[in-house]
């Protein structure tokens, strides 16, 4: 699957009979939103699963991890997308408007760190250096000011939006607070825009999903970022995901299904068809997937159950590792 078009709408829909009444084809609708990042995933498990259920159609749309949860717990969507757990403020207005959830991941991702190819110096930073470089009120403009070494280039910085799960998951996870950020920096939704300033930008740098970063490798060079336990600089990679290695920017993929929705058999299809491919799913959308045991467990141990809520308790949990996750969820 092309995937160059990430950002717009997936509406791909096979033809239903005129004589089914207008009703019975809007149930048929599976309305899913959310996450930039979390976007391939989903697009890939709803072209296939639309190739395998003439009939049904998902809409994938690509609002940012905050927007999404705003329209889920609004009840205006049946799944939402998110690169981080729902936070607090959100679990509250979902209560409010009496949404219950069911939290499955999916997918993990490498946060990835990215500068134009040109860039020969920054093969490798720390994790006080990018904090040196986004924490709110910097006043770093020069990749001579990041590190004496480094030659006097201006350096010009692309990132997440604020409505973005990768921005509160890198701003916590680099300066120590979500949402705490200096704001001078081209900012964007969609991560192509981010893609295309930092290749045309020799000077640049960036961040988002490891997904966009495999797919625009001709493009960008990826810095390999110093684990701070180890004080070895790993770079993005299926395996340093996994293993645990590449720290802090390693994060788990979510989708949260809406527990009415989750009632309807065109829902509960697509998440079975999801989690029962998520390997191949996650292989097309270059995500980094779980063990198909992992997947069984987030089947049968959540989905199946109908496990409602979530175990972040309203927040992020840096550095937690595949298994971490898998066990904490199937065991709450």
């Amino acid at each position: 699957m092309n995937f160059s078009t990430r950002g717009f709408i997936v509406a791909t829909a096979l033809a239903v009979a005129s004589v089914v009444p207008s009703q019975v084809i809007a149930q048929q609708v599976i309305k899913t939103d959310g996450s930039s990042t979390v976007f391939p995933f989903t697009e890939a498990a709803a072209a296939d699963f639309q190739k395998a259920n003439p009939g049904l159609r998902v809409t994938v749309g690509v609002s940012g991890t905050g927007a999404g949860f705003r329209k889920f717990c609004n009840g205006e969507t049946d799944i939402s997308n998110a690169s981080r757990p729902i936070l607090a403020k959100e679990m509250e207005t979902c209560a409010k408007n009496g949404i219950k959830y069911i939290e499955l991941p999916v997918a993990f991702d490498g946060l990835t760190v990215v500068v134009n190819p040109q860039n020969n110096w920054a093969n490798e930073l720390t994790v006080a250096e990018l904090k040196k470089i986004w924490e709110p009120g910097s006043k770093i403009n020069n990749w001579k000011q990041v590190r004496s070494s480094f030659p006097d280039v201006p350096l010009r910085l692309y990132g997440a939006g604020t409505a973005s799960g990768t921005f509160d998951y890198f701003t916590e996870a680099i300066v120590g607070k979500a949402k705490s950020s200096r704001a001078d920096y081209t900012a964007s939704e969609d991560d192509n825009v981010l893609v295309q300033g930092v290749a045309r930008d020799r000077g640049a740098l960036g961040y988002f999903g490891k997904s966009y970063y495999d797919e625009n490798k001709d493009k960008l060079k990826a810095v390999a970022i110093v684990n701070p336990k180890t004080n070895k600089a790993v770079l993005p990679t299926n395996e340093s995901v996994i293993n645990g290695t590449y720290q802090p920017l390693s994060r788990p993929l979510f989708l949260y299904v809406n527990q009415s929705a989750a009632n309807r058999d065109e829902v509960t299809k697509f998440i079975l068809y999801t989690l029962r491919n998520g390997p191949a799913i996650s292989k097309k959308a270059d995500f980094v997937p779980l063990t198909p045991a992992d997947y069984s467990s987030v089947l049968n141990s959540i989905f199946i159950k109908r496990k409602i809520g979530t175990v972040f308790g309203g927040k992020q949990e840096i550095g937690a590792t595949i298994k971490d996750i898998i066990s904490k969820e199937a065991s709450n």
